[in-house]
């Protein structure tokens, strides 16, 4: 996968050079940025061929769009906010909602958790194929919003600041979201391990 990153100033020049349609410079940002946002998309809509769909939407949008970015929030973020409105679209529109175990109660939207930074990390939890499937199980049938805030936290290693720009919710909202996402997925794995590893 590539996870390049570009510094400020030079993601200041490939947008410059997007502006001036060097079709080079945003294929240097299709390059950095679309694993990424596949394996993202991949994981909010959990069907391959949308997902491939709205990868591709996400940089025609940008494209589109390049004119409007304004650097107050960094290349990456914009990217990841445009993907996932793209997501909660098709959601809508389809008509999909993911509310099997809804902690969505947000803390009053102004109440907000402490949250350890430690990262959810598969490869160090995963022990059986079975308890793999729980742990995938258990992120579909979060919410939208805590699915979105967990992925983006802990495997696209984003900031608070930056998942809130790219939500469009304050920093202590992710910070509520996160929590419970990862209480939902710790009360899964802690389910499978008291039933003695049966689903």
């Amino acid at each position: 996968m590539n996870t390049q990153k570009f510094d400020t100033a030079a993601e200041e020049a490939l947008v410059a050079q997007c502006r001036r349609q060097d079709y080079a410079a945003f294929g240097r940002i299709v390059d950095a940025y679309q694993a990424r946002i596949l394996g993202f998309v991949r994981r909010m809509l959990r069907n391959e061929e949308e997902a491939h769909d709205v990868t591709q939407e996400v940089f025609i949008k940008a494209y589109q769009a390049m004119e409007r970015f304004d650097g107050r929030s960094s290349l990456r973020t914009w990217l990841f906010k445009i993907a996932y409105n793209l997501c909660v679209d098709r959601a809508r529109r389809s008509d999909r909602t993911i509310h099997a175990m809804s902690f969505e109660a947000d803390s009053a939207e102004g109440e907000t958790y402490e949250v350890a930074d430690s990262r959810w990390n598969p490869e160090e939890v995963i022990l059986n194929d079975e308890l793999f499937e729980i742990v995938n199980q258990s992120i579909e049938t979060m919410s939208d919003k805590l699915r979105t805030v967990l992925l983006m936290h802990d495997k696209e290693d984003m900031s608070y600041e930056e998942i809130a720009g790219a939500t469009s919710v304050p920093v202590g909202t992710v910070k509520s979201r996160l929590f419970l996402a990862r209480a939902h997925l710790q009360k899964s794995v802690a389910d499978y391990y008291n039933t003695g590893g049966r689903k």
